[in-house]
């Protein structure tokens, strides 16, 4: 079934006849570019231990909170213990390293391969978890970290995010070191302790690690992002794996009004609380402007022959438009895009208050407020950009602005043409078959994986959670309540993993 990627209730802003007339003239072919034909391949599991296994990891609580002092290094030490306990194989065969800085918790796991001149490649995940709030914890059907097996599902804070792509990846290296396999490349397995904090101390340690180990290319990188859902896509019922090529950066900035405390009755023309508002509201009304990534111009090659035919001619436009131009036909694309949350921020720089905090009694002026801004940089709008852009816009210089992230830049875009994305999409299409729609994904949020994008020695980094859902009601799980995975889905999740490991030998 086929839809046009709109939101509810705004107009159409374009001729269909017009469009298609300048469309036949001036675009080249615009016909499928999903995989055909490919075979789909059984891999036996061992479910029910491999289940078993999952759901003891989920006891252990990693969480990564945001006050960094805040670190249960026992649970930590405890998922380690189990997994070199779980895994034996994998334990007696890879080298082991426990890595950070300036804690040491994130592993890196590396699998000699036959031909040590072929470039390597990287599989990721990450071992931490969200906190589950504890006003939140009536509201789960099991205990978050219980790890309970029910109604044919794994449930826990951690199952989808992401503690089954490690034991995933695990799983499966343990049955082929078993049946005898070993690599035709090196392989390295990287599980980071901080990826729900932005990785500083895990992920961006270990790529700065194997990039002073010499390491010049990676020939493959895979790591989280969304996973198999039907109607993932606004506008695209069918089920999709959308698989991230680039990924936008990511900058906090602190907003502080520093100035005079005292008494509620004698408040001043101007309080903290309303300088810092008044900042806060004009920065708002001054947004980045839109623009078109190449990332996107490659998602909509994928994704616009799979929709509505009346509306090709916008897809077309922009997936074969100019960097640094914009037809009119992308710019009514822009226009309608712009009118859903999820299109939106891929076309620009986005603004997010997502902290306010002032005041400590309801008859007392504090003497300070402050307002944290999350930005999801575009290429180019670097940090030293987007301060800028925020001194002009809110145009007051009793505020001052602190960087408080550790801010990373939109990454490189890996080739959605090349040999990694077709492997991809085979495994894909060799686990769940061919009745889904795999396209290339301009990823608005981000994972660890920029860590090593950001680096030329890893220009080819793709990301996705390989497990099926059922809906994008279970997709609320991430980071929300009753997260959960099908225990059959789980089967097919090291099934991927095995037969990604195949399939990388082909590269």
């Amino acid at each position: 079934m086929k839809r046009l990627i709109l939101a509810t209730g705004i107009p159409l802003l374009v001729s269909v006849a017009f469009c298609t007339s300048v469309w036949a003239e001036s675009v080249p072919d615009f016909s499928s570019m999903q995989m055909k034909g490919v075979e789909q391949v059984t891999i036996d599991v061992d479910l029910d231990g491999a289940v078993e296994r999952l759901s003891r990891a989920i006891q252990f609580p990693t969480i990564s909170n945001q006050d960094r002092d805040d670190f249960d290094s026992k649970a930590f030490d405890g998922y380690h213990a189990f997994l070199a306990e779980a895994y034996p194989e994998v334990h007696k065969t890879l080298k082991r390293e426990i890595l950070g800085d300036p804690r040491p918790y994130s592993l890196l796991y590396t699998w000699e391969g036959k031909n040590p001149d072929l470039p390597p490649a990287l599989f990721y995940a990450h071992q931490d978890v969200v906190p589950v709030p504890e006003d939140s914890r009536d509201q789960w059907d099991q205990e978050p970290f219980s790890g309970a097996v029910a109604d044919g599902y794994i449930w826990g804070r951690g199952v989808l995010d992401d503690k089954n792509q490690i034991h995933g990846i695990l799983e499966a290296a343990e049955m082929k070191i078993k049946e005898g396999w070993q690599p035709e490349r090196t392989l390295y397995f990287v599980f980071g302790q901080d990826e729900e904090v932005g990785g500083p101390e895990g992920a961006r340690f270990i790529a700065e690690t194997l990039e002073k180990r010499g390491i010049e290319r990676f020939a493959f990188v895979m790591d989280e992002s969304a996973p198999l859902v039907p109607g993932l896509f606004p506008g695209l019922p069918d089920n999709t794996a959308l698989i991230g090529i680039a990924q936008k950066g990511y900058v906090s900035l602190e907003l502080a009004m520093h100035g005079v405390g005292g008494h509620s009755s004698q408040p001043p023309e101007e309080t903290n609380i309303g300088i810092l508002a008044k900042a806060v509201t004009k920065l708002e009304a001054a947004q980045f402007p839109y623009r078109i990534h190449p990332a996107l111009r490659h998602q909509y090659r994928y994704l616009g022959p799979e929709l509505d035919e009346a509306y090709q001619p916008l897809y077309a436009a922009v997936a074969f438009g100019k960097d640094g131009e914009m037809t009119d036909l992308e710019k009514q694309f822009v226009e309608i895009m712009a009118g859903n949350q999820v299109t939106r921020a891929m076309m620009h720089t986005t603004i997010a208050v997502t902290m306010f905090n002032a005041g400590i009694k309801d008859n007392v002026l504090p003497p300070s407020a402050t307002a944290v801004v999350n930005f999801r940089p575009m290429p180019g709008d670097t940090p030293e950009v987007i301060i800028d852009h925020v001194k002009k816009a809110i145009d007051d210089d009793r505020i001052t602005i602190k960087d408080i992230s550790a801010s990373t830049p939109a990454t490189a875009m890996a080739d959605p043409e090349g040999p990694g994305y077709k492997a991809l999409e085979k495994t894909i299409r060799q686990i769940w078959g061919n009745d889904l729609v795999v396209a290339p994904f301009f990823v608005i949020g981000g994972s660890d994986s920029k860590h090593f994008q950001a680096r030329p020695f890893a220009p080819d980094v793709f990301t996705i959670t390989g497990i099926q859902l059922e809906n994008t009601k279970e997709f609320e799980g991430f980071h929300g309540v009753n997260e959960r995975i099908r225990v059959d889905e789980y089967g097919k999740t090291i099934g991927f993993f095995y037969q990604m490991m195949n399939n990388l030998d082909d590269l």
